[in-house]
């Protein structure tokens, strides 16, 4: 009963005020698809259309080849979850679960089947006679999941459902997600502006910044070659660090430049298609190494010791502080100085527009 999505120049304006443009985006029958970004990007108003919530301004939505841009809400097929549980204090959970089945008017023997089947699937049966206030907000949530699986929709759409609960629940239910996703095969369009459910998730992101698209992709080709440096820099924890830097004279077909402190650095980017002399250098945090001979120098400001590994913030001479990963067993403290080395296949140039050139491989640049 999965269906495919179609957004087809989709824009949504209150008065003068545009917030969604013209957005276009085809989900396949069965996909997880992400809509990531900022506050007030339009990844919820989009939702809301879709979920026939909110009106359309311009454009088509076509769910499973129907076009359902008029359709109201009840008649779409679609099963929303939204970030407050909105159970109804007064019914056992069986009864939050069979509300919406019995409202049209479904046999009881298939509600019984269909709430008892959502109920296992997410470890709720010993709980369907309590009420929602003896709920924790784990278990509250995953009863507003249920109610949304027992309506077996063409899709589910999920507005950000974990940002209220703690990060013990929030992990455990994103894996609950997963696995439903992997059990139900549906379709599922999940709104969120934390970048780690986004890349624990989705088979596909949809970066979207002020109601456009960014960049979509799958999570590891949006955090490995992001288009533009808004992407870089919203996807990532920490944040890639960015250095200003002026365009030199081209090596051997590839970009060079001059970092703020002077030093200079050959990248492994192609020089066509590069047209800016205002450049950008980008590099994660693992992408940072120290060395002894490193490029550029700075001083510790903070380090981040994190178990599995530690981050070090550094202040270099510009007052640009950048963050590097650095061995665990490495001793470090406040005010070290130290030398940092970027790793050449991981720099990314963003030009005078924002629009990422990435690396390429040794290999390719030795030919």
């Amino acid at each position: 009963m999965t269906a495919s999505i179609e957004f087809a120049g989709v824009a949504k304006r209150f008065g003068a005020v545009e917030i969604i443009p013209d957005f276009s985006l085809h989900i396949e029958a069965g996909e997880f698809i992400v809509l990531l970004g900022p506050s007030g990007c339009g990844k919820s108003t989009l939702l809301r259309m879709l979920a026939g919530l909110e009106s359309v301004t311009g454009g088509r939505i076509v769910l499973g080849g129907t076009d359902v841009t008029q359709l109201p809400p009840g008649q779409r097929g679609l099963a929303m979850v939204f970030q407050q549980y909105a159970l109804y204090p007064h019914m056992s959970v069986f009864d939050n679960m069979a509300f919406g089945l019995r409202n049209i008017g479904l046999a009881a023997a298939e509600v019984e089947r269909r709430v008892n089947a959502a109920a296992h699937m997410l470890e709720l049966d010993a709980l369907l006679q309590r009420l929602p206030g003896q709920l924790s907000g784990g278990q509250r949530q995953r009863v507003a999941i249920g109610r949304a699986v027992v309506k077996e929709p063409k899709a589910f759409l999920f507005d950000e459902p974990l940002s209220n609960l703690d990060a013990k629940l929030r992990n455990r239910t994103r894996i609950e997600l997963a696995r439903l996703h992997k059990r139900l095969g549906s379709t599922m369009v999940f709104v969120t502006h934390d970048q780690v459910e986004a890349m624990t998730l989705a088979d596909r992101i949809v970066v979207m910044n002020g109601g456009r698209i960014e960049q979509v992709g799958q999570p590891m080709e949006i955090y490995q070659k992001p288009r533009t440096r808004f992407v870089a820099g919203f996807v990532g924890s920490p944040a890639m660090n960015f250095l200003p830097a002026e365009r030199l004279a081209d090596e051997q077909g590839l970009v060079a430049v001059r970092l703020a402190d002077g030093a200079v650095l050959r990248t492994q980017v192609r020089a066509a298609g590069v047209g800016s002399r205002e450049l950008c250098i980008g590099v994660r945090p693992e992408g940072l190494k120290l060395a002894d001979s490193g490029l550029v120098s700075g001083s510790v400001e903070l380090i981040e010791r994190l178990g599995e590994r530690s981050l070090a913030h550094v202040g270099l001479g510009d007052g640009t502080v950048v963050v590097a990963e650095v061995p665990v067993q490495r001793t470090l403290a406040l005010g070290d100085v130290v030398r940092l080395q970027p790793e050449l296949d991981q720099l990314h140039v963003f030009d005078a527009d924002g629009l990422a050139h990435h690396a390429e491989a040794a290999e390719a640049v030795a030919a």
